[in-house]
């Protein structure tokens, strides 16, 4: 199953490489240029970042804005989605390689949550996107307070020292049904990456598992929509192999260290990444009133 996996995820690189190179020539973009060494750098501190869990849509994002690297904001998504699809590939070949998980439970979940995800844009929009980042980040934060309050000692609600690599009846149902809805959430600027973390720890999977189960699932996810953006000419194309490129080996630096981690490091990772999200999903859900 490893080498299917890992085959697809080759295919989906190659082929959306040259749907980019297409699409660079049709624009009379250049694949060399002065922002590559910068694209680079860039590439190299998200998907690093990305790769640890914390996610390279909002640090991308915030680096765009600081430098005013984009001359056309409503080309935001479409690059952010292109740059990062063919580094997640690399992240989901690397941890499904390196880390066990049992087939049954990493399929279905990720069949869950890219099936969420492509339902996301019909169901989500007729909910208030605000109000579901909201409570998302409260959800995010009482967890979070949880999990460091078992770290530190004080209570012993959540198990630290989770061995699991699958999950069977119940807890295997829940992990799909958690998995459909965080996919759903996606559509609503929730990421995936730190809810499906805290989910596979409650539910009794050792905190590495939540890796391939959430790089697969995005890397899955990613190269669908890159193919409409570029299609459709959303796409800034400077400096955008420099990205690719340096997040490739953003990719490999984290996550050899994140191989490295004790699983009580990896908690504490969860825990961060947590927060982090969460004050995220609040910061977005306060500039979506603000715009109201």
């Amino acid at each position: 199953m490893v080498i299917a996996i890992v085959v697809l995820l080759m295919l989906l690189s190659i082929g959306l490489f040259g749907l980019l190179l297409a699409g660079a020539r049709r624009q009379a973009a250049p694949f060399f240029d002065h922002s590559f060494g910068f694209g680079m750098v860039i590439g190299a501190v998200t998907d690093f970042l990305d790769t640890l869990g914390i996610g390279s849509f909002v640090v991308s994002t915030a680096i765009f804005q600081a430098s005013h690297y984009l001359k056309d904001e409503r080309k935001l998504p479409g690059t952010l989605n292109t740059m990062h699809a063919i580094p997640t590939a690399f992240e989901a070949f690397f941890f499904v390689t390196a880390v066990a998980v049992e087939p049954v439970t990493l399929i279905s979940l990720v069949l869950a949550a890219t099936l969420g995800a492509l339902l996301g844009n019909e169901v989500m929009t007729k909910l208030n996107q605000r109000w579901i980042q909201l409570i998302m980040a409260g959800a995010l934060v009482i967890t979070a307070l949880l999990m460091a309050a078992k770290l530190l000692g004080w209570i012993s609600l959540l198990g630290v020292a989770n061995q699991a690599t699958g999950l069977s009846g119940w807890k295997l149902l829940v992990g799909i049904g958690g998995n459909f809805i965080l996919g759903l959430l996606m559509s609503a600027g929730v990421g995936l990456y730190a809810p499906c973390m805290v989910m596979v720890y409650f539910l009794g999977l050792t905190p590495i598992a939540a890796f391939p189960i959430m790089m697969l699932s995005c890397a899955l996810l990613m190269p669908i929509s890159a193919v409409n953006f570029i299609r459709h000419d959303r796409v800034d194309y400077r400096g955008l192999f420099g990205i690719i490129l340096g997040g490739i080996i953003g990719v490999v630096v984290a996550a050899t260290l994140v191989k490295s981690l004790s699983l009580t490091a990896l908690s504490w990772l969860i825990v961060l990444v947590s927060c982090w999200t969460a004050f995220s999903l609040w910061r977005a859900a306060q500039r979506r009133k603000n715009v109201l």
